[in-house]
């Protein structure tokens, strides 16, 4: 798997920082640590930029997105969310789930894969609909 640069924003990275260090502090379950984890390692590889000079085609927190899956000839629409307001069927995914994480900080056009049981999950960010520093809302 080809590991591209990936940006992400000073304010995503201290609130995602925050939520690592909670759960540093109570320990969750354990496969609730294994994605804690990886989000740690893609922090520790980001390159950090301030929200009005993040490109507009970069998945940021709050951004929502198209990708396309070859595998399942399908698109799917996702709004990358903070764990409190993930829900899967308004298409709000968690930071935590694997595909948020594996998302977070590339951009359109880039080729995203991830293992899950039995695969290795790709799919490619063909479009970013909404990003909140593109829109001018820093605050989300």
């Amino acid at each position: 798997m080809e590991r591209r640069d990936i940006y992400i924003t000073g304010f995503d990275l201290n609130r995602l920082t925050e939520l690592l260090g909670v759960w540093q502090t109570f320990k969750g379950s354990k496969s609730t640590s294994i994605y804690l984890e990886g989000l740690s390692e893609e922090l520790d590889r980001a390159h950090i930029v301030a929200p009005k000079d993040i490109p507009p085609d970069v998945v940021t927190m709050n951004s929502r997105v198209r990708l396309s899956d070859a595998s399942k000839e399908e698109d799917l629409i996702y709004t990358l969310v903070f764990p409190r307001d993930a829900d899967a069927e308004a298409g709000k995914i968690s930071i935590l789930a694997p595909i948020g994480t594996a998302i977070l900080g590339y951009k359109v056009g880039d080729i995203i894969e991830w293992p899950v049981p039995l695969e290795i999950r790709k799919v490619k960010i063909e479009e970013v609909l909404y990003q909140p520093e593109a829109a001018g809302d820093f605050h989300l």
